[in-house]
């Protein structure tokens, strides 16, 4: 097997333990390059079919291409799509955009609280039917104790920190130093009940890997990731007021990994473009700490 099949096959096995171990597992879909790759993973780990919810915290300041692009998708493949807000800071306009917090809160009452929430079921869900094609509340408010995320080592600091089974306490918080031993492939799966478990299929993946991966099979992600002519694209996505294109002129997915194999942007943290991180000391651990993706 070349690299790209051992860390598909790694992926898909994580995935499968994750399904067996775990009896309230969800996903999150971010609808960044990073966590299509998990979905497409999850089906071919489980031929075609996804048997696992998605989950997606809409903040309501995601630029409109990937709303676009989640519902276009969960409605081809036929997905168990699911999102969750923070209605109550949206409403009091808690938020940077609206000038009444800063980056940081605004991400923990946007993102970290609202994951939180949806995840325990305390606060509404909206599922997508698929035959009206239109988002409805959830009757399912059971709490989700497993939780797939498409975290790599590799993106920032935090997350290098994690393990591929990844316990946190029952309100969602991570304790950086009290994480399992994983060494020879060996993972511990048998956690405390109550216990909020985080799974990372991709934790050993680069960034150029995603990028190799996403050629190879040929998976559609968001264009905003390409060159549209104005010579900028974005390298990773978020909040339209918190994130910003880089200068690139990379048009497809082969022109991205050239543009990555070339070593031109290996000084360039993969997130500079995410305005919170600059805020949080180049690192987002503090709200990771509290539950952030």
């Amino acid at each position: 097997m070349d690299n790209l099949d051992k860390l598909e096959a790694k992926s898909v096995y994580i995935l499968r333990e994750a399904y067996r171990e775990f009896k309230n597992l969800c996903m999150l879909w971010s609808i960044g390059k990073d966590s299509t790759v998990l979905l497409w993973l999850t089906r071919k780990a489980f031929f075609g079919h996804v048997p696992i919810p998605l989950v997606h915290i809409d903040t309501h300041y995601k630029i409109p291409a990937m709303i676009e692009y989640r519902d276009r998708l969960a409605l081809e493949w036929r997905l168990n799509m699911i999102y969750g807000e923070n209605a109550e800071a949206l409403a009091a306009k808690e938020t940077f955009p609206d000038g009444r917090v800063d980056r940081l809160t605004c991400c923990w009452n946007l993102k970290s609280e609202a994951l939180k929430r949806t995840l325990s079921g305390e606060w509404p869900r909206y599922r997508l039917n698929l035959d009206l094609q239109r988002y409805q509340e959830d009757n399912n408010r059971e709490p989700y104790t497993g939780v797939i995320a498409g975290v790599r080592a590799d993106e920032e600091g935090s997350r290098s920190k994690e393990r591929y089974f990844s316990p946190r306490d029952r309100e969602n918080e991570w304790d950086v130093g009290d994480q399992p031993p994983e060494l020879w492939n060996q993972f511990k799966t048998d956690f405390a009940p109550g216990t909020h478990v985080r799974i990372h299929p991709l934790l050993d993946w680069t960034e150029l890997n995603i990028w190799e991966y996403i050629k190879r099979e040929d998976i559609p992600v968001v264009p905003l990731y390409f060159d549209q002519g104005d010579g900028r694209r974005y390298r990773s996505l978020g909040c339209w007021p918190c994130t910003k294109p880089i200068a690139s002129g990379a048009r497809n997915v082969a022109e991205i990994i050239r543009e990555l194999s070339s070593g031109q942007l290996a000084n360039i943290a993969e997130r500079s473009g995410r305005e919170q991180d600059k805020e949080d000391s180049g690192g987002l651990e503090t709200l990771r700490r509290g539950g952030y993706m």
